[in-house]
């Protein structure tokens, strides 16, 4: 029946929309190269627009199956439930003001459920769905933001019409100013083989650096500048962004004196025997209302009750972290990715997601040698952990936001998955079969599985 419900909505009138090729349209993009990963997407045409016009819209249908465990928490994995489906739409809007200047609109629709309402799991399975409680279809501003280029040199290039970028002549050697509604993930952490939940990886931990504690509010988004400095081989970025009021809050605290997040990251490129490859080293601080593991576990000790992360949350505490991005070109077509990242895990989890350190390795080949090019192959494993103070809470019956089983028996959380994307270019659209294997959801041996998660993903873009 779901299926049946996947090909229903490729035949609505938004994906009968997809048949009819706009100007400046293009089918859904083959996996790029490193040399690809650093900066926009260019071609060598003088054709400058003022406007800039795309969609996308993704379901995600993902099923688990029945597990058998000695015990659960209000946020486990649920042993036995139903399939649940996930669905974005998003227009991508973009205007041309003056030289080097656009302001970009991007208007979203989201509804749908993840697995146990998207909890139970660190690297959650589907990076398309949210911890909301409602599964109703709901439409909110996603981004909303004016990006400046102030030109060094001379040099320039033309980027093409893409998402949330605007086609026409821009300089090789930059300084950018972005201020507005954005996702930080948008700049930052960046690669070409493992980003973009819609097309690549569907797992949390694969698609960001599972440690990063984002500035985001529960759909994903901020508020607030990023600073740029490009050159053909070397950039640095910094961003200043707004978080949440409480831990996976929807709404973001305006008190930026109390309460900001601050992200750096240096992208270098590189040859190693005539294939590119590309580095990203990121650093973040978070200052928020938090409370720490240990204040809550005492709290408890003392009254006797379970600890409340939320009784002991007060002004001025700070999470640092930092993550390490590679991906190589090994062969034409075919790429590697790996990530490490960690945070001091002190702090509760303010943003993202459960995880104090992890890392992943993964490869991604185009269908170019089985006369597929437009297709994708990716597979990757992970491996997540948490700190001493967090294990502990978890332990004694605490909950966060997305895990808690009300006791603990810690292993590290060890996922893989694997995708292959079959390109439907008639329809600008793909189509994903995905499977992850999952033992140790949320840290908990005591409920191991394994978790065998499969998937079906359609992607619409035009």
């Amino acid at each position: 029946m779901r299926f049946a419900f996947f090909l229903l909505l490729a035949a609505s009138p938004l994906a009968a929309l997809a048949q009819v090729t706009p100007a400046g349209s293009t089918t859904p993009p083959t996996p790029p190269t490193a040399a690809s990963a650093q900066e926009p997407l260019r071609r060598p045409v003088e054709e400058a627009h003022n406007w800039s016009l795309h969609f996308q819209q993704t379901f995600i249908d993902q099923w688990h199956n029945n597990l058998t465990t000695p015990y659960a928490g209000d946020y486990s994995l649920a042993d036995r439930e139903s399939a649940k489906l996930s669905f974005t739409s998003t227009f991508f809007i973009g205007r041309r003001l003056w030289k080097n200047a656009a302001v970009y609109f991007n208007p979203e629709v989201a509804g749908g459920s993840g697995l146990s309402s998207a909890r139970g799991i660190a690297g959650f399975p589907n990076g398309e769905t949210f911890r909301i409680g409602l599964a109703d279809p709901v439409l909110y501003l996603a981004r909303l933001y004016v990006r400046q280029v102030f030109a060094i040199g001379a040099e320039t290039d033309v980027d093409v019409d893409d998402l949330n970028q605007v086609a026409g002549p821009t300089p090789r050697h930059y300084v950018a100013l972005n201020l507005g509604k954005m996702s930080v993930a948008d700049f930052f952490d960046q690669n070409s083989y493992s980003h973009d939940p819609r097309t690549q990886f569907m797992n949390w931990s694969l698609m960001s650096a599972g440690a990063w504690d984002y500035a985001a509010n529960t759909r994903g988004y901020t508020v607030g500048g990023v600073l740029e400095y490009v050159t053909p081989d070397f950039s640095l970025r910094f961003g200043s962004t707004l978080l949440p009021t409480y831990a996976n809050g929807p709404l973001l605290d305006y008190r930026y004196g109390k309460a900001h997040a601050e992200t750096l990251e240096l992208t270098k490129t590189y040859h190693l025997a005539k294939r590119q490859g590309t580095l990203r080293v990121l650093g973040f601080r978070n200052v928020a209302p938090m409370a720490t593991y240990r204040s809550a576990i005492l709290l408890a000790q003392l009254d006797g009750g379970r600890p409340d992360l939320e009784t002991m949350r007060h002004d001025g505490h700070t999470k640092v972290g930092f993550s390490l991005n590679a991906e190589q070109e090994i062969a034409k077509n075919v790429g590697l990715f790996a990530r490490v990242s960690y945070n001091d895990g002190q702090n509760e989890t303010w943003a993202f997601t459960e995880i104090d350190h992890s890392a992943s390795l993964g490869v991604v080949s185009t269908g170019a040698r089985w006369n597929r090019p437009d297709d994708r192959l990716g597979a990757a494993v992970v491996v997540n952990g948490i700190s001493p103070e967090h294990q502990a809470y978890l332990a004694a019956g605490g909950y966060g936001f997305i895990i808690g089983d009300g006791r603990l028996n810690y292993g590290l959380e060890k996922i893989g998955e694997v995708y292959y994307s079959i390109d439907l270019h008639r329809y600008h659209a793909a189509i994903s079969p995905d499977y992850q294997f999952i033992l140790n959801p949320a840290y908990n041996k005591d409920r191991s599985g394994p978790v065998h998660v499969v998937a079906v993903r359609l992607h619409v873009e035009f």
